[in-house]
C-alpha cells in the first residue's frame, strides 16, 4: 500500500529575502532528484507553476503557519512505494545535505516537520489532507492515521531523524 508523505516549513524571512537564496538555488536541483528516486511514485507539483507536475488540489498549509507576507511556505506531498524509500532519500544525498542548512532558512519548528500515512484510495492524497494529517499528529502524536518514520521503520532497526 503507497505511503504518502507531507512536509512542511516555515521559513524565518519571506521567500525572497536574500537569505533564503540558497534554499531556492537547492530547489530545482532537490526536485530533479526525487523524480528519479527509486520508490517515489508520484509527487505533487504546485498549482502556481504549471511547469511541473499536476498540483493535487488547491495548496493550503496548517493552522501553525504564519504568513511572512509572501503567501508562501516551503511543502510538500508525494507518494511513496515504502517507507524505507522515502526515508533513504529524505535522509540522504542532496536532500541531506540541503536540509543540514535548514536553520539558515527556517524557524525551529514547534510542529513535526512530516507526516506519513497510509494511502488507500487510487487517487491521489491531496494538501488538504496533508495539512488534516501533520496537523493531527501535532495534537495527538502518532496514530496509524498520521505517523513518523520512527513508527513506520520499527521494525527495520534504528531510524535516524535529525
Amino acid at each position: 500500500m503507497p505511503l504518502a508523505l507531507y512536509t512542511f516549513g516555515q521559513f524565518a524571512r519571506p521567500s525572497e529575502d536574500p537569505a533564503n537564496d540558497g534554499f531556492h538555488a537547492l530547489n530545482d536541483p532537490v526536485f530533479a532528484r526525487v523524480d528519479a528516486a527509486p520508490g517515489l511514485i508520484a509527487r505533487s507539483g504546485y498549482p502556481d507553476e504549471p511547469e511541473g507536475p499536476e498540483s493535487w488540489g488547491p495548496q493550503v498549509y496548517p493552522g501553525f503557519w504564519q504568513d511572512n507576507g509572501d503567501g508562501w511556505a516551503p511543502s510538500t506531498l508525494s507518494l511513496w512505494r515504502d517507507a524505507a524509500s522515502a526515508h533513504d532519500w529524505i535522509y540522504g544525498g542532496l536532500h541531506a545535505r540541503a536540509m543540514a542548512q535548514g536553520r539558515k532558512w527556517f524557524v525551529e519548528p514547534r510542529w513535526p516537520p512530516y507526516v506519513l500515512w497510509r494511502h488507500r484510495r487510487k487517487d491521489r492524497p491531496t494538501w488538504a489532507e496533508g495539512v488534516a494529517r501533520i496537523e493531527a499528529l501535532h495534537a495527538h502524536g502518532p496514530s496509524p492515521e498520521a505517523f513518523t518514520f520512527r513508527e513506520a521503520l520499527r521494525d527495520r532497526g534504528p531510524v535516524s531523524e535529525p
